[in-house]
């Protein structure tokens, strides 16, 4: 047997021999055959990645503007990402397991964050360590249009390859270089950056083979040192010819003897290579990724996409420490060899197009590197604001509300504005000229010449004669009304309106409405309640029962002009037969409550028990300005009529005694019922109306309640309230709950900390109080409502009419405008009002004698009906 195996050996031998002889004469061949099974090899694994690639999902990441998440937050969510970039099969090329971090900015919103990755990750992908701070939802799938220019980048490690990036604290926001980066990108133009981040787990082959290529990197290095060192420390006794001749040549230093006398020099022997120190971060198998970053900007514009890239190449120089971040390809003069010019483009487009992940072998980083990039925007990030957010403002567009100036992150100013139907209630504080009321005006004007409807009360007056040349124009003064109740000087002859708060002309509502409304105006100009005051109320209800049963009466007979005033209830508490006269005219409309009120009731009381009702009426008839106003029968305000009819009324209120603040609670309580009476008309039919309550301290002195009411109901009656005021702690606590409460647009100029402090604190304290005390006069922080999540606050500064609007100054027309505001106002002499308020109650007797039965149950009056 063995005889026989010996006698194979040199068979095999020859036979071997022999193939390997045929294999060096045609080795072409076995070329041929290893390119064709590497090239089939290869296009199994791009059709596998495309199969794999093409079932991929994307979800959009949107923070709440208090997100502030911690580092083991934002650590586990980097693994989770790791974890899903393997739910992919078995069969899945390792170029397709990856999961990618997109940063986009295209003009409709400043910074979207989004995640895409294999559709087997969504549950793992969709569930985050950020709980409620992060909505997460199902992203739309990306339409670019085509630009015409476009640039490309891919980004890969240079410096050490195994140390770490620069550890970058979390406050500031690391993406804030991203941000500000695309800050100024213009949606108008075309402009569009993206950024994208795939994060791929480390293969164990692929880290057991970056490891020992970077130890042989290191052997090799510690050889060429040892060697350096050994000529270093032979350079006196070199064996070589050239040394030895050297020996020979050199005066006193060569010759047979002193060639005899040098000593043996040893090889210095190579340093042991330090695993740890060579490899670095790649040292340990935990939380190692590989990560590609790929860039793309373009632009409608020639260069600006390049500068954008430029920039996004800077922002991520902060990340830069032993290693950093550098842009993949060759310069050669102006021009650069990298993604965008072949051979790369087409590779580039792949990875871009389908999400594979195919990085520099240098990429290989730590989860603790990449916290910046792992998580959306934070608390601590400022976001630009861009025209989806508060688009520019347009003259003439009543969808748009003017805000002010701001000043964008290129150094642009644009004029911002919010959405109208956005916009539901405003509050602006600050102190004295710090442009409250300017930027309310020139807010107004805006509106006004937009056709929208609104009411302007200003107890200050001025606001009129600033607004006034700007609204200067017909169709402004076809719907334009004014209401001047100050006190006339010495003199004159104002034009006064006029408005008799229980006239059942045109009021649209039931009378005891009508009386309802009229008592709580009273009771809350001087503090009545049930408690405190039960007989004034139930005197002055019984009392207005029965005058507006008269104007009821006077309207059903076609004699509006014959209605009772409020100035009427001295007479039917004081006058017997003015009395009788109104409850007999009243029997059959009054119930049977009323009257055996009036018979049974109202003669028990003493004669100073109507003081604290008549007190109030005869300072109201005692000034000419609220008699001439309240004292006609057939009133021209009707602040109903106005919202419907896209009205704009502008109210100068006399000041903030004790009868201005009562007839200021009765405007409050009218504009309360006649916004709730928008319930009558179907909610698509309600026409948008804007109230403007200037120096609301002084307005909520009286009327407190119902102006806390209106910022708490108006919204659902497409009634837009604002509010300004110097000191929010000085208004009543139910008003200033509801406003702060309701309010979608928040600003306040500069002031006193202790002033500015409450709308600071609605902030978080951001900016701080010392910013806002320190801004210069007519800038203010302001923060907004968009689309039901809150902006801001900002920096904005004011608008001015005579920059906003100088197109629309028309100070030759100002004339024409007050005549136009009064005609509609239908404003009358003070003197002609005062006379017809002074025989208005021989018309109501009159009428009443008319109405009188003969069938009038006889009143019983006592001594007390005499009292004068």
């Amino acid at each position: 047997m063995s005889a026989v195996a010996a006698s194979l050996v040199p068979a095999v031998a020859q036979d071997l021999a022999a193939a390997l002889g045929w294999l060096a004469g045609h080795w072409y061949l076995l070329a041929v055959l290893l390119a064709a099974a590497g090239i089939g090899g290869e296009c199994l694994v791009r059709h596998l990645a495309a199969t794999a690639s093409q079932e991929r999902m994307a979800l959009e990441l949107t923070p709440a503007a208090h997100f502030d998440p911690g580092h083991e937050e934002i650590f586990r969510r980097g693994v989770e990402l790791t974890r899903a970039s393997t739910s992919l099969p078995w069969w899945a090329p390792r170029r397709s397991k990856a999961v990618r971090i997109r940063l986009r900015s295209d003009g409709r919103a400043p910074f979207s964050y989004r995640l895409e990755g294999p559709a087997g990750a969504e549950r793992l992908l969709t569930t985050t360590p950020f709980g409620p701070s992060v909505r997460v939802a199902k992203a739309t799938i990306l339409r670019d249009t085509p630009r015409p220019h476009e640039v490309r980048a891919e980004f890969l490690l240079r410096g050490n390859p195994v140390a770490s990036l620069r550890e970058v604290p979390l406050q500031p926001d690391p993406l804030q270089p991203l941000v500000d980066a695309v800050a100024d990108l213009r949606a108008d133009l075309g402009e569009l950056a993206e950024i994208c981040i795939d994060l791929q787990r480390a293969p164990k082959w692929a880290l057991r083979a970056r490891r020992w290529k970077l130890m042989q990197q290191a052997r090799r290095s510690e050889r060429r040192q040892a060697q350096r060192t050994t000529r270093w420390m032979n350079r006196h006794g070199d064996d070589s010819f050239l040394g030895q001749l050297q020996q020979l040549l050199t005066p006193g230093g060569g010759g047979p003897a002193q060639l005899g006398r040098r000593g043996m020099v040893m090889t210095a022997p190579p340093e042991r290579v330090d695993r740890e120190a060579t490899l670095g971060k790649l040292a340990q198998d935990a939380h190692l990724v590989r990560v590609q970053i790929l860039v793309r900007c373009a632009s409608t514009i020639e260069g600006r996409a390049q500068a954008r890239l430029a920039r996004i190449q800077a922002a991520l120089d902060v990340f830069g420490g032993p290693a950093r971040w550098a842009m993949r390809g060759v310069r050669i003069g102006p021009w650069r060899l990298g993604a965008d010019r072949w051979p790369h483009r087409g590779r580039f487009d792949l990875r871009w197009r389908t999400g594979q992940c195919l990085p520099p072998a240098v990429n290989w980083l730590g989860l603790e590197e990449l916290l910046g990039l792992l998580k959306p925007p934070t608390i601590w990030c400022r976001v630009p604001l861009l025209p989806v957010d508060l688009p520019t403002f347009e003259h003439g567009n009543a969808d748009l509300l003017l805000q002010g100036w701001y000043r964008q992150p290129d150094g642009r100013r644009r004029l911002v504005a919010t959405r109208a139907e956005q916009t539901l209630f405003e509050l602006g504080v600050g102190k004295a000229g710090g442009g409250k009321t300017e930027r309310a005006a020139a807010q107004a004007v805006g509106y006004a010449h937009a056709g929208g409807g609104l009411l302007f009360i200003d107890p200050h007056h001025d606001s009129w004669h600033r607004v006034a040349p700007f609204l200067a124009h017909q169709p402004i003064m076809d719907r334009i009304a004014r209401i001047d109740l100050r006190a006339p000087g010495r003199g004159s002859n104002p034009l006064i309106s006029t408005w008799n708060p229980i006239g059942m002309q045109h009021q649209g509502q039931a009378a005891h409405e009508v009386v309802e409304d009229v008592v709580d105006a009273f009771a809350t100009a001087f503090g009545w309640d049930d408690a405190t005051a039960p007989r004034a109320i139930a005197i002055f209800t019984q009392a207005l029962t029965v005058l507006t049963a008269i104007n009821e009466l006077a309207c059903q007979s076609g004699r509006g002009q014959d209605q009772a005033t409020l100035f009427h209830l001295r007479p039917l508490l004081t006058d017997p037969s003015f009395c009788h006269s109104a409850l007999a005219a009243t029997e059959a409309v009054l119930d049977a409550d009323s009257h055996a009120w009036w018979h049974t009731t109202f003669p028990t009381f003493p004669p100073d028990a109507f003081n604290v009702l008549l007190n109030p009426l005869t300072r109201l008839a005692a000034n000419p300005v609220t008699r001439a106003f309240l004292g006609q029968p057939q009133g021209a305000y009707n602040i109903r009529a106005a919202m419907d009819r896209r009205m704009i009324v502008w109210i100068s209120t006399a000041g903030n005694g004790p009868t201005d603040r009562l007839l200021t609670a009765l405007i409050n309580r009218d504009l309360l019922r006649a916004g709730r009476s928008r319930t009558d008309t179907p909610a698509h039919q309600r026409v948008p109306f804007r109230g403007y309550l200037d120096e609301l301290t002084t307005l909520t002195s009286s009327g407190a309640d119902s102006i806390a009411s209106m910022f708490e109901d108006f919204r659902k009656y497409k009634i837009r309230l604002h509010a300004l005021t110097q000191l929010l702690a000085r208004l009543p606590a139910p008003v200033r709950q509801s406003l702060v409460q309701n309010a979608s647009t928040l600003s306040t100029t500069r002031g006193s900390r202790a002033a500015i402090s409450p709308v600071i604190e609605e902030w978080g304290e951001r900016p701080s109080a010392a910013q806002v005390a320190g801004l210069d006069q007519y800038d203010h922080y302001s923060s907004f409502t968009v689309q039901g999540r809150p902006i801001g606050p900002v920096l904005i500064h004011g608008p001015h009419l005579e920059e906003v609007f100088a197109e629309q100054y028309r100070p030759g027309q100002v004339a024409a405008l007050e005549q136009a505001a009064h005609r509609n106002a239908q404003a009358r002499p003070l003197n002609q009002l005062t006379a017809l308020a002074t025989n208005q109650l021989q018309r109501v007797q009159d009428f009443l004698h008319n109405q009188a039965t003969a069938h009038t149950r006889p009143i019983a009056l006592t001594k007390t009906r005499d009292y004068q």
